[in-house]
C-alpha cells in the first residue's frame, strides 16, 4: 500500500487534466447584418451602384444584383428588390447575409488559467480566435461567450462574472492554423511590447528587459538552421494580394518594427528540418511565419509564405470571379493567410498579472510534431 508521501509525489508527477469546455457548432450560423447610412457623397446613386462600389471585395456586380433581387437589402426598413432604386441622403441601408454552413473547425477548448480578470485557453489548430471571412461563428470568442451565458457554476466563472456578462477582448490572437495559448483581455500589455521594440529597432541584438509579457512558441522550420540562436529584426508591412481585401502581411523594409529571437531546439538532418523555439518581442500578424521564411527557413507545411517572407503567388488574376450561392466570390484558388498545414504552437506565456503583484506562467502542452525526440519518449513512457 502506497504511503501518503508516495501518493503526493505521484499526484505531482501526474497533475489532474485541465478543465475543458465547448459546444458543438450548429449546422448553420446566424447570418450577418451590415448597416450603412447614405451620405451626401452618394447623391444620385442607385442601390446597386452603392453596394457594387463600396463592397466590391464582397461580391461581383452580378452577385449584388442577386442579393438585392433576393430581398436581402432594406431601405429604411422596407425590403427593396429593384437594383436601380434611387437612394436618398440620410436613408439607412441594411444588408442581411443569409446563414451558411461554415467550414469544419474544432470546438473543444482546454482552460489553462482563469480568474476574474483573464482566461487563457489551449486553442487547437484549425479554430479561429475572432470572426473573419467564412468563420463568423466558429471561433474561440463564440465559445467563450456561450460559456459565460451558461448559469452553471461548474463552468468555472464566479456568479458575479455571469451577472456582469463579461465582454471578452482576445489579445493573443493566434492564426487559425496556430495552436496553443490564446488569452482574453490585457490588451495594454501587448501594446507595450510593440512600443518597446520601436525604441530598439536600430539594433540587431539588443532585447528589452522591461517587457511585461513574454510569448514563446515552438515551430518546425524547413532546412537545417546552422546557428544556435538568431535574432531577426526585420519590419513587417503589407502588400496588395488578390483574395485578401485588406492586403497581406509580408517582410517589408518600409513596414512596422518586428523582432523575433530564434533558438534551435533540435536538428533533424534526415527529414531536413529544424525544431525551434521562438520568442517574439512584438505581435505582428503572421510574424513567425514571415520571419522564418525571411531567414530562408519557412515553416514545414506552410501553404503561403516562401523564402524571403513573401507569398508563393502574387498574380493578380488568380481569384475565381464566379460567385457563390450567396452572391459572394468563390474561395480563392491560391493560398490565403488562414490556410492551415504549418506547425506552430504558442507554448508559453509569462506575464505580470494586471491587478496582482505576481508573475504568471501559462503553458500549453506540445503537440507530437513539435516535441523533441527525448520529450516524445517521456510522453510515451508516462502514457
Amino acid at each position: 500500500m502506497a504511503s501518503d508521501k508516495e501518493e503526493e509525489e505521484q499526484q505531482k508527477a501526474d497533475p489532474p487534466p485541465a478543465p475543458a469546455f465547448g459546444l458543438p457548432w450548429p449546422d448553420l450560423n446566424d447570418g450577418l447584418t451590415y448597416s450603412d447610412l447614405v451620405h451626401s457623397t452618394n447623391t444620385g446613386w442607385t442601390l446597386i451602384r452603392f453596394y457594387a462600389s463600396k463592397y466590391n471585395n464582397s461580391a461581383p456586380l452580378e452577385g449584388w444584383i442577386q442579393r438585392i433581387r433576393n430581398g436581402q437589402i432594406t431601405i429604411d426598413g422596407q425590403v427593396v428588390t429593384d437594383p436601380d432604386t434611387a437612394l436618398r441622403v440620410g436613408s439607412e441601408l441594411l444588408y442581411c447575409r443569409l446563414p451558411w454552413k461554415e467550414p469544419y473547425a474544432p470546438y473543444m477548448l482546454e482552460v489553462l488559467f482563469e480568474d476574474d480578470h483573464m482566461v487563457a485557453v489551449n486553442k487547437p489548430s484549425g479554430l479561429q480566435v475572432l470572426p473573419g471571412g467564412l468563420f463568423q461563428q466558429r471561433t474561440v470568442l463564440t465559445q467563450l461567450q456561450w460559456r459565460a451565458q451558461k448559469p452553471s457554476s461548474s463552468l468555472g466563472f464566479s456568479g458575479s462574472m455571469i451577472a456582469q456578462e463579461p465582454h471578452y477582448v482576445p489579445v493573443h490572437r493566434l492564426g487559425r492554423g496556430t495552436s496553443g495559448v490564446a488569452k482574453a483581455r490585457l490588451a495594454s500589455c501587448f501594446a507595450d511590447g510593440a512600443m518597446i521594440i520601436k525604441e530598439n529597432r536600430n539594433t540587431d541584438t539588443e532585447l528589452s528587459v522591461t517587457r511585461r509579457i513574454s510569448k514563446i512558441y515552438r515551430a518546425l522550420a524547413t532546412g537545417i538552421i546552422d546557428k544556435d540562436e538568431i535574432v531577426i529584426n526585420h519590419p513587417i508591412g503589407m502588400m496588395r494580394y488578390p483574395g485578401v481585401a485588406k492586403g497581406l502581411y509580408v517582410a517589408s523594409s518600409s513596414g512596422k518594427p518586428a523582432l523575433s529571437k530564434v533558438s534551435v531546439v533540435e536538428r533533424d538532418v534526415r527529414r531536413n528540418c529544424t525544431l525551434v523555439q521562438v520568442e517574439i518581442h512584438s505581435g505582428r500578424p503572421h510574424q513567425i511565419r514571415i520571419h522564418l521564411s525571411f531567414l530562408g527557413h519557412p515553416l514545414v507545411g506552410d501553404p503561403l509564405y516562401v523564402i524571403g517572407g513573401h507569398p508563393k503567388c502574387i498574380d493578380s488574376g488568380f481569384r475565381d470571379d464566379s460567385f457563390a450561392e450567396d452572391g459572394g466570390y468563390q474561395r480563392p484558388t491560391q493560398p490565403v493567410p488562414g490556410d492551415c498545414g504549418y506547425h506552430l504552437h504558442a507554448h508559453q506565456l509569462v506575464l505580470c498579472h494586471p491587478t496582482k503583484s505576481e508573475v504568471i506562467e501559462i503553458t500549453a502542452s506540445l503537440p507530437p510534431m513539435l516535441q523533441t525526440r527525448e520529450e516524445s519518449k517521456v510522453q510515451i513512457a508516462s502514457s
